[in-house]
């Protein structure tokens, strides 16, 4: 369906866009408006949807606290609210001493997030504190639902992320500097140094979760059919049962 010129507006390029690449579907979406006035709402309520989608990972909360109640039957997004709290709901010593590296990836990471802040529920916002060993490795890995910064507490750290074009953005830093890692994308670090290293990393969500990419692809329940991981990594399939041998949850 065309529209007349006049009613096109060469000083609104939004609207010029949905009228000449949506106008199809502008009379069903708007039925009973003019063209016009239906590519006019539509750029004016757009950016206002993506601006306040943008804000925050995590909704805001709607009352001062509301402290996680782990025991309630209540399934909502996060947690029900405990009737009464104290100080110790808001408080934990879970990153005051480093944790044991000796393990195949040498490193280890303790959380501060509504698992074991129950006063984090609503907040929006969680840390962790990863130790590494000399040659420790966070292993490429994404967190749905939060961006990332690391504070390098001591030593040294090699990091990086791909963006969905595969473009590596990667960065050596030292202690005192910071990196971000965009919400959502493959991101790793890695100690490269001949000492230890510690990592603090805040998060925009309670509970932003994680997922190694090794153990999601070669580690799942049930497993990813092996025919599948073959053509996608162009291997024999015997490689990948070496790999889902190797990943297996130890019993």
């Amino acid at each position: 369906m065309d529209y007349p010129s006049s009613i096109l507006s060469i000083n609104n390029p939004i609207e010029y866009l949905y009228i000449n690449h949506l106008s199809p579907s502008l009379p069903v979406m708007m039925v009973g408006v003019s063209p016009k006035m239906a590519a006019f709402c539509i750029s004016v309520i757009t950016p206002i949807i993506f601006l306040f989608c943008s804000v925050a990972a995590d909704p805001d909360p709607l009352q001062d606290v509301c402290v996680a109640d782990y025991t309630s039957e209540v399934k909502v997004n996060g947690y029900a609210c405990k009737p009464t709290f104290n100080e110790m709901d808001f408080f934990t010593d879970a990153l005051s001493k480093p944790g044991p590296t000796n393990n195949s990836l040498n490193v280890v990471v303790s959380s501060a997030n509504v698992l074991r802040i129950p006063g984090l529920n609503t907040l929006g916002l969680s840390i962790t504190r990863i130790d590494y060993a000399p040659g420790g490795i966070n292993p490429p890995h994404s967190h749905p639902r939060a961006t990332e910064m690391v504070f390098v507490l001591e030593g040294q750290l090699d990091v990086g992320f791909i963006t969905t074009s595969n473009v590596l953005v990667s960065k050596s830093i030292k202690k005192g500097e910071v990196f971000v890692f965009p919400k959502a994308l493959v991101h790793f670090q890695m100690n490269n140094g001949k000492e230890p290293a510690i990592g603090i990393n805040a998060f925009n969500s309670q509970f932003p979760g994680s997922q190694v990419l090794a153990d999601t692809l070669f580690a799942s329940t049930p497993t990813v059919p092996n025919n599948v991981l073959a053509k996608a990594f162009q291997v024999e399939t015997k490689e990948i049962e070496k790999i889902k041998y190797k990943l297996a949850p130890k019993k």
